[in-house]
């Protein structure tokens, strides 16, 4: 039990999002202006520290057919960097549709263009928190 955090890593930003003690809802909380892969670590980490977090969901860019490419692969340089200064757990998952479903959320809640690119990052990562979440309450229910 505990908060967890999710992340959208991008290369210019990072969205950042927490869940509730129970891992039950993902909030957006903050987005990480990205400069160097060691100074970026520490701010996540920062964060991870200040809310106590247990376990960290970051959303790895799959390409179309679900592998690796180029995007994801620097995304995963970067969680092996968040790695060397954080002791939590790292899991990762597929995002590729984070993006546009926090988009689409955006857009039906009326949230202006210009102000939908300030949040998109953090409601992104809120998608991939929340979707593990409910992953991991549905295994809950199943083991029940």
């Amino acid at each position: 039990e505990g908060r967890m955090i999710g992340l959208d890593i991008g290369e210019a930003r990072t969205g950042v999002a927490v869940s509730d003690e129970l891992g039950m809802i993902a909030t957006a909380l903050d987005t990480v202006h990205m400069s160097d892969p060691e100074t970026d670590a520490l701010a996540i980490k920062k964060i991870i520290d200040e809310q106590s977090a247990v376990l960290v969901v970051a959303g790895i860019p799959l390409n179309q057919h679900g592998e690796i490419g180029p995007q994801a692969e620097k995304v995963l340089a970067f969680i092996d960097t968040l790695k060397k200064v954080i002791d939590i757990d790292v899991v990762t998952q597929d995002e590729r549709f984070s993006t546009q479903a926090a988009n689409r959320t955006l857009i039906n809640a009326n949230i202006k263009s210009k102000k939908r690119k300030k949040v998109i990052d953090k409601a992104a990562a809120q998608q991939i928190l929340q979707l593990y979440l409910d992953r991991q309450a549905n295994i809950r229910k199943r083991q029940g």
